[in-house]
């Protein structure tokens, strides 16, 4: 098969850019499109935006503020990674809207999708907004009025660890409550998709019996914070930092895969117990704890499955994973996105950042999810 999209990398880091390679310099190389990825400091910042304008005059940029930067084999903080990518026979368009301008996240994700259908939809790249949005009712929205063929990914901007505001941008310097999707149009374009989390599960299965969206109250009638605490142990006294932890498993329903979903946070006062995503009462849940090294080979398995049985490796591979997995990984967090790299190798372009949120389908032609603590991984290539 011949390839046709070209990439090339730019790296902001000790306050000047860097070039990755140098497709960049030729004069035949126009792209369409521009992800950036950054601190909230500099990818807030109008000479980042406009650096990037300067270099790309006609490219669409998107951008969005992150808890640490992918490049290749490598992890950084407080850098902008800008990957541009030049389209032969795909066509794009980027759309966004505020949270502001809607009642709530589900008419945000319904308004993206409607406004990217066309009948040469193939895939819909989201990166949202990590402090105002619901994922959950976001994804949901995004699958009211998707076709089953149309493959929906992304993720939810970070914040390093500070959890204070997120800013994502499109074509203007990156600012708060932001949503971008991007349509990709036509029969040339070949995306890939997986998640995995690679945590272990313990204790029996309990059920969801009282919540609100994504507060949660009681699991089989009985008091939830109250008995999520009998299994903390010695990391009680460090709540709700050490929840990172020990994440829920969730099932909403038989048709569905497992979800992971993160505690944000507590309230003493309340008994309840406020998660990255919703819990809907009857769901069935599990608590879960860290594995490194099964959270290490998760990598491993969402760069296999994102190739599937495809011939050759994927031109690009935009790696999203949990800003929890992060903080739970610390200075093994670099293995993670090193064991994506060694599934690719040299020949794919490999971007991404840790977010507050994951959204990927479980498998192929299915509706796209929200996911917590997980390595989501999306690959595309342009072919004849």
């Amino acid at each position: 098969m011949l390839d046709f999209m070209k990439n090339t990398q730019l790296h902001f880091i000790d306050g000047s850019w860097k070039g990755v390679s140098e497709t960049s310099a030729s004069t035949d190389f126009k792209p369409q499109l521009v992800l950036a990825f950054g601190s909230t400091s500099l990818i807030g910042s109008p000479s980042v935006y406009g650096d990037l304008k300067g270099k790309f005059p006609d490219a669409t940029i998107i951008s969005a503020s992150t808890s640490g930067e992918i490049i290749g084999d490598s992890l950084f903080d407080e850098t902008v990674v800008a990957t541009a990518i030049q389209f032969e026979k795909t066509t794009i368009k980027a759309i966004n809207t505020n949270f502001s301008d809607h009642s709530n996240s589900f008419e945000v994700g319904n308004y993206l999708i409607e406004q990217l259908l066309a009948d040469d939809l193939a895939a819909v790249f989201v990166i949202s907004d990590g402090s105002y949005i619901n994922g959950s009712e976001l994804v949901s929205g995004l699958n009211e009025n998707r076709p089953p063929h149309v493959t929906v990914t992304g993720g939810l901007a970070g914040d390093g660890a500070r959890f204070q505001q997120t800013l994502v941008g499109l074509d203007h310097t990156a600012t708060n409550g932001e949503i971008v999707a991007i349509g990709f149009y036509g029969n040339h374009i070949s995306v890939g998709h997986s998640s995995f989390g690679g945590w272990d599960e313990f204790g029996r299965e309990r059920i969801v019996t009282k919540s609100e969206k994504n507060v949660l109250y009681e699991l089989d009638g009985t008091n939830a914070l109250d008995l999520y605490k009998e299994y903390l142990g010695p990391y009680l006294n460090e709540l709700p930092g050490s929840a990172l932890l020990f994440p829920l498993s969730v099932k909403i329903d038989a048709e569905s895969g497992n979800l992971v979903r993160t505690i944000l946070s507590i309230n003493e006062q309340e008994k309840s117990m406020t998660f990255a995503g919703n819990l809907p009462v009857g769901s069935q849940v599990r608590l879960m704890k860290a594995n490194f090294e099964k959270l290490i080979d998760a990598s491993t398995e969402a760069a296999s499955a994102a190739i599937g049985k495809k011939a050759e490796m994927p031109q690009l591979a935009i790696l999203i994973s949990c800003v929890g997995r992060k903080l739970v990984l610390q200075e093994r967090t670099s293995e993670e996105v090193e064991a994506a790299k060694n599934i690719f190798g040299d020949d794919t372009t490999i971007t991404g950042f840790y977010s507050y949120g994951e959204i990927s389908p479980f498998s192929p032609n299915t509706k796209c999810e929200l996911h917590n603590q997980t390595m989501t991984i999306t690959t595309f290539s342009e072919i004849l």
